[in-house]
């Protein structure tokens, strides 16, 4: 039920981001421990959208991936995450 819920959440737009093909194929099923956008501009939204997603949707992040989201935020802008409730 949460998966078909995630899926389908179209109230969220940072839930789904239009990527090529190449860079889909290399992030594959990583977290942001072992993956980062190979654009360093795309960080910080990548990030954000995460981050978002996981808030969102109440789910938890191993001790590794809580470490490279942290350092990668480091050097980002403070922003505000807002986000529609969940349906």
């Amino acid at each position: 039920m949460r998966r078909q819920a995630y899926a389908n959440d179209l109230d969220e737009p940072r839930a789904l981001v239009a990527v090529t093909a190449r860079t889909k194929r290399s992030k594959a099923d990583q977290d942001p421990s072992t993956w980062m956008p190979p654009d360093e501009g795309a960080r910080c939204r990548y990030v954000a959208d995460w981050v978002t997603v996981k808030l969102r949707r109440e789910l938890t992040a191993d001790p590794a991936e809580k470490d490279a989201l942290a350092a990668a935020a480091a050097g980002c802008p403070n922003e505000p995450i807002t986000m529609p409730p969940q349906p």
